[in-house]
């Protein structure tokens, strides 16, 4: 997860017009720019500056080489002058990189008594950039656009939040899903179009027989399995019955081995994420719980009963996440509380809830499941940290793919739940639960959602931008009725781009 590993191009945008004098200074004004932006911890990937764009060909040379560029991830685009935008079509017209046009300049302040014309040729973003604006929104080019004043730190989070989105989008190309097993049967939601996720995400799904990971399973020494139970003794609480030789530790020795076995077969596969089902566990003794928290703990992406859709999801919040306060996890809405005044859904799911989201240290424990008819699982159970966070969904409409995100705020279980031995959630949506019930629903989210503390809807959106899919956001001002309305207005828009 070192975000530093993704390069993206400082092209600054200028033309022969203003002279070799002009033109050293818009290159020694980029170059301060693109320093400063690659020492500061608000943008996570490395800034790679490039020769002033002054020419049709000298841009289209650049895009080309981004495009065939290993490590480049995205361009950002600045007009330091007037930069005629139609030296640009060639290149925006080749671009396969997500793309950020940066409305700035290099002085903050407007030099009142020094001000001249030589002055404004040279900084003169103002006019460049809404030429430069013209020819994205001409060729209906998908774009982020920030402005603004580029030594604000608001200036830069806004550009660091494209940076992990278009991270994310680069490792879901290099990254399948390790499908063990199919779908959950009969269930439709958790289903999809994987051609046209590959095409939209880069995402390669293929699946394997749960009887490849049960053969690895099987060579899993005990020796192995203890060492990992030790890390598991250093990082987690562990219930008293599994701290001596018995059933129970022998059952969290079980999970141990799952996730050696399921880290292995990732890592031999090259896979950043990985789905199981409890209709499949032909020869594995558990439901993998444990060991499915551990590695989304280790930045892997996760589905329940099949769901690929989720598990790639999951990863990609977890790289926009990387070295961010906050978690990312699967969930799922299982219940709610309608008590006046206090409504909460509460989310979680069986045995797989990440603990990068927990309040305080996770403790593992062993109990029945009462479903997949296997052996008693080990699991972590805790409570998430109260706080802001949003639950992402992702759902295949039959002619386009939908991202619902709904902004919620988690807050403090405050009753005893001694019965419920599962990691778990509590929160208030927005802009209350009625509303948000009722919108979710109406966009046709699905029960699986990428629970994230560490992540805002700007991430997202800018996630989904980059990709070319819908985006729906439920928030504080959300009104049903209203929204249906706008998706109403949005299968024109949609249908006519599908």
């Amino acid at each position: 997860m070192e975000l530093k590993k993704f390069e993206f191009w400082f092209i600054v945008g200028s033309q022969d017009l203003y002279g070799e004098e002009t033109l050293k200074q818009v290159a020694d004004h980029a170059q301060v720019m693109a320093g400063e932006f690659d020492r500061d911890p608000l943008i996570p990937g490395t800034v790679v500056l490039k020769p002033v764009a002054k020419s049709p060909d000298g841009i289209r040379k650049l895009f080309e080489e981004a495009n065939a560029a290993q490590h480049c991830a995205g361009i950002i685009t600045w007009m330091h002058t007037f930069s005629p935008s139609k030296m640009w079509i060639g290149g925006l017209g080749i671009n396969k990189k997500p793309l950020l046009h940066l409305h700035t300049q290099f002085n903050r302040d407007i030099p009142w008594s020094a001000i001249d014309m030589d002055f404004m040729n040279l900084n003169q973003s103002a006019h460049g950039d809404r030429e430069h604006g013209y020819i994205y929104a001409r060729m209906r080019i998908s774009r982020k656009v920030v402005a603004g004043f580029w030594q604000d730190g608001a200036v830069r989070q806004r550009i660091g939040v494209w940076m992990r989105a278009a991270a994310a989008r680069f490792d879901g190309i290099a990254s399948p899903v390790l499908r063990l097993g199919d779908n959950m049967r009969e269930v439709a939601v958790t289903e999809g179009d994987k051609i046209e996720a590959q095409i939209k995400f880069g995402w390669q799904v293929n699946t394997w027989g749960i009887g490849d990971l049960a053969a690895r399973y099987n060579q899993v020494s005990d020796a192995s399995a203890e060492a990992l139970v030790r890390e598991y003794e250093a990082a987690y609480e562990l219930a008293p019955d599994l701290r001596s030789p018995g059933p129970k530790r022998s059952a969290m020795l079980e999970q141990a081995k799952i996730e050696i076995a399921l880290k292995e077969f990732l890592e031999t596969e090259h896979a950043g994420a990985f789905t199981t089902t409890f209709q499949d566990l032909h020869g594995l003794p558990q439901l993998p719980g444990l060991a499915c928290q551990r590695l989304m703990e280790q930045g892997y992406g996760f589905g329940a009963e099949g769901d690929w859709k989720h598990s790639m999801l999951v990863r990609s919040a977890k790289v926009m996440a990387a070295g961010l306060p906050g978690g990312v996890s699967f969930m799922e809405d299982y219940t709610y509380h309608f008590e006046p005044g206090k409504e909460a859904a509460l989310g979680a799911h069986m045995l797989e809830v990440c603990p990068s989201i927990a309040n305080k240290k996770p403790r593992i424990e062993v109990h029945p499941l009462g479903i997949g008819g296997k052996a008693d699982p080990a699991r972590m159970v805790f409570d998430a940290a109260p706080g802001p966070a949003v639950l992402a969904t992702l759902v295949d409409l039959g002619d386009r793919l939908r991202m619902i995100v709904n902004e919620v705020e988690t807050i403090t279980i405050d009753q005893a739940m001694p019965k419920l031995p599962v990691a778990r959630a509590l929160w208030k949506p927005y802009p209350n639960l009625r509303d948000a019930a009722e919108s979710w629903i109406i966009t046709g989210g699905a029960h699986h959602s990428v629970y994230a503390t560490a992540l805002s809807s700007e991430y997202f959106r800018d996630w989904a931008e980059i990709a070319g899919i819908e985006f729906v956001l439920i928030d504080k001002d959300t009104k049903p009725v209203r929204l249906q309305d706008e998706l109403r207005w949005g299968e024109a828009y949609w249908s006519g781009r599908t």
